[in-house]
This record gives C-alpha cells, sequence and structure tokens, in this order.
C-alpha cells in the first residue's frame, strides 16, 4: 500500500511540470463547457466589444461631414402675389361709364450663395482628414483591444493554472494525510502529526478556493472585453508565449515610429489643423449672393439683378484664426507626448521581456526538474520513515512555489510581449 501511495504522488510530481492546461481542458470537455483559444476570443472581442462600435461610429460621422463640406449651398427663392387696382383710372372709368382696371400682382427673387473656392476646397480638405483620421483611429481602437484581450486571457490562463496546481497539491496533502492516519492508528506516529496534516489539508484547501474565486474574476473580465459573447461557464485553452530572439530593438522602434496607428492618426489630426487655419483665413472673404427678380405690377414688368456681398469691417474672424492656431499647437505637442511614450514603452516592455525570457530559462534548464525530485526524495524517505512530515511539507511548499514562480514568468513574458505589441503598432 505504501509503495503505491509514494508512486501515485510521484505521478502527480511529474503532472504538476507538464499538462495543467490539457487536464484544465479536459474537465471543461466533461461538464459541456465552452473552449476558447486566444484568436477565437480576440475576434469575439473585435466584433461585439463597443470600442470597435464607437470608432466605427467616429467614421460614420466624419462621413457625414465629409458629404455636407461637399455640398453647395442652397439658393433662396421668394415670392409675393396679390390684387392691385388702379383707384384713379377706376374713377375716371366709372365716370365715362368704362370698367375700373385691376391685376393679379405678384413677384419672384431667387438668390444664389457663390462661396470662395480657396474656402470651398479648405473646407473640404478638413472633412477629408477627418474622415482619414478616424480610419486610422479604429485600427488604434482594434490594436489597444487586441492588447487589453491577450493580457485578459494570460491573465486567466495563469489563474487557470494557479488553480489546477492548487488542486494537485490539495491530492498529494490529501495522500500523505492519509498514510500519516494510517500510521497514528497503527501507533507509529503521534496524534499530533495527523493534527499538523490535517492543518495542511485545510490551508490546502484554502488556496484552491482563492484560486478558483481568481479564475471567476478572471473569466468575468475576459467576458466583458467581448461585450458578454463568452458567458460565465467557458474555459479557455492555449499556452503562454516564447521570447522571439529574432525582434531586435532597432527594427521595432522603426517600426513604430513609421506605422503605429496613435503616430498616423495624431500627423493626420496636426494636419488636419494646418488647413482649419487655412479655412479661417479663407473665411475672411465674404460668400457673395448672385441674385434676379422678375416683377409683375399695375402698369409695370421689370426684370432685376442682384448682388449682395458682406462687408467684413469691423471684425475678421480673429478669433477663429487664433483657437485653430493653438488647437495646431496642442495637436503637434500630443504627437511628441505620443512619441516619447511609445518609444519608452517600446525600450520597457522589450527589456522586461528579455529579462523574463532569461528567467525562465533557469527554470527550464533545472530548476523545475530538481524541485520535482525533492519532493519524490522527500515523500520517498517520508515512505520509509526516514524523514518527518514536516520535511514533506517543505518540500511540497518549495516545489509548488516554485512551479507557481514559473507560471507566473511565463505570464509575465506573454503579457509583456502582448504590451511591446501595443507599443509597436502590430505583432512582432
Amino acid at each position: 500500500m505504501r509503495g503505491s501511495l509514494s508512486a501515485s504522488h510521484c505521478a502527480v510530481s511529474v503532472l504538476l511540470a507538464v499538462g495543467l492546461a490539457a487536464g484544465f481542458c479536459d474537465a471543461a470537455v466533461e461538464s459541456g463547457e465552452n473552449i476558447y483559444d486566444l484568436n477565437e476570443i480576440v475576434e469575439l472581442a473585435l466584433a461585439k466589444n463597443p470600442l470597435v462600435t464607437f470608432a466605427e461610429g467616429q467614421i460614420e460621422q466624419q462621413r457625414g461631414v465629409q458629404t455636407a463640406a461637399g455640398a453647395y449651398p442652397n439658393p433662396t427663392v421668394g415670392s409675393a402675389t396679390g390684387h392691385g387696382m388702379l383707384r384713379d383710372a377706376g374713377n375716371l372709368g366709372t365716370g365715362l361709364g368704362l370698367p375700373r382696371q385691376s391685376l393679379t400682382e405678384y413677384n419672384v427673387t431667387v438668390g444664389q450663395p457663390v462661396e470662395w473656392p480657396a474656402m470651398r476646397a479648405a473646407r473640404q480638405r478638413v472633412a477629408d482628414l477627418g474622415l482619414a483620421t478616424a480610419n486610422v483611429g479604429l485600427l488604434e481602437t482594434q490594436l489597444n483591444l487586441r492588447s487589453l484581450v491577450k493580457v485578459a486571457f494570460y491573465d486567466l490562463l495563469l489563474a487557470q493554472q494557479d488553480a489546477q496546481l492548487a488542486r494537485r497539491n490539495l491530492e498529494i496533502i490529501e495522500g500523505v494525510q492519509r498514510i500519516v492516519k494510517a500510521r497514528v492508528k497503527s501507533g507509529e506516529a503521534p496524534q499530533f502529526e495527523a493534527i499538523k496534516a490535517e492543518v495542511e489539508v485545510l490551508k490546502a484547501r484554502q488556496q484552491l478556493a482563492r484560486a478558483d474565486n481568481l479564475v471567476r474574476v478572471s473569466r468575468v473580465t475576459v467576458d466583458t472585453l467581448t461585450g458578454g459573447s463568452l458567458g460565465t461557464t467557458y474555459v479557455i485553452q492555449g499556452d503562454f508565449t516564447g521570447f522571439p530572439h529574432e525582434v531586435a530593438l532597432d527594427g521595432l522602434m522603426h517600426r513604430m515610429m513609421n506605422q503605429h496607428p496613435t503616430i498616423q492618426r495624431l500627423l493626420r489630426s496636426v494636419e488636419q489643423s494646418d488647413w482649419k487655419i487655412e479655412f479661417e483665413r479663407q473665411m475672411r472673404v465674404p460668400t457673395v449672393t448672385v441674385g434676379g427678380s422678375y416683377w409683375r405690377e399695375m402698369g409695370r414688368e421689370a426684370y432685376q439683378g442682384a448682388l449682395s456681398v458682406p462687408m467684413p469691417l469691423w471684425y475678421r474672424r480673429q478669433g477663429e484664426i487664433a483657437s485653430s492656431l493653438g488647437a495646431k499647437r496642442r495637436e503637434e505637442a500630443e504627437l511628441l507626448r505620443a512619441r516619447n511614450e511609445l518609444a519608452r514603452s517600446v525600450h520597457q516592455h522589450y527589456q522586461d521581456a528579455r529579462t523574463t525570457a532569461e528567467l525562465i530559462d533557469v527554470f527550464d534548464k533545472g530548476l523545475l526538474k530538481q524541485a520535482s525530485e525533492a519532493l519524490r526524495l522527500a515523500q520517498f524517505s517520508f515512505q520509509q520513515g526516514a524523514s518527518s512530515l514536516l520535511e514533506v511539507f517543505d518540500a511540497q511548499r518549495v516545489q509548488r512555489q516554485i512551479m507557481l514562480d514559473y507560471a507566473q514568468a511565463r505570464h509575465d513574458l506573454s503579457v509583456s510581449l502582448a504590451r511591446l505589441e501595443q507599443a509597436v503598432g502590430g505583432e512582432l
């Protein structure tokens, strides 16, 4: 019996190092839960997240602005009519036995505003750049959302692995507890050993409860990013990412400066501000209204032409021009700030990823194996009576902590790479 328990404990120790995600997904399949990988969740987020809908709405809004900017001003048509009568001719006609003279009078006036061509061109250019800015803004939103989803996915993946480790840890400690109870019952160990084993079991159950709660909270976070498309009982499958050693920092900086959607959006915003200034300057030239009219009155018929020119004598849009200049300075400052911030982020996340990758190499090159072997030896010695219960629990705690640190390091590497992609402006 003792030999079979020891072999069982060794097998569990090996499982702690490999196959955690597979075990979690197998349990999900048995319970009928939906399983999603990273790409599926990203696609759901891009399709359902309201941030994307908001960015798409801005594009539609700018298309409307572009349509309005290209429209010509409508003409003004006015008309008046009434019944007219010549009183003098009527009185004379009455005295001579002639009929009184009367007529339906009316007039029609037409006016067409004629915009200054340079002002119209500037307004259209402002609208075109507004639409271009909104299109790039959608790409920026999608980039940021992908990064948020990836970070949340890796958080949930870490929580699932933590819960699986806690579950395996509970199984091992419960196995040790069964051995201790058997020894206490046979008189080979004092009652105090059983109490210590029970305390360790309670601790392991508390750790499992906390880990399961973290999984539920992380699920809600990912579900929120997908607009509630996943529900609350789904399970994710996948693995953390490794460091791409072929990626160079200089190349990442070049991509960021030339391709990042935030930079492109702000560049278009600065150009749009230039054209807004030009538009306000051209607005100083008044819009001329060309018109004509036809008049039909008693004893008179006339055709008239008209020209209306507003005279900008007292105000020449100084306020609007100054406001546009200030907006341009603000956009230029925002562009400079974004470049500096993105450059800092690229350097930071690249160095974080490299440092974490080196730590993972330390785990892979022997630390994981050593921790599992130390636990196996402690369990074997305990089975043979050569080591105490405390030594077994210490070895178990060390091995579990190393596994948690290893999973945390892989999580940190994946998160750093996701944020590096966000800072660069695309996948590495």
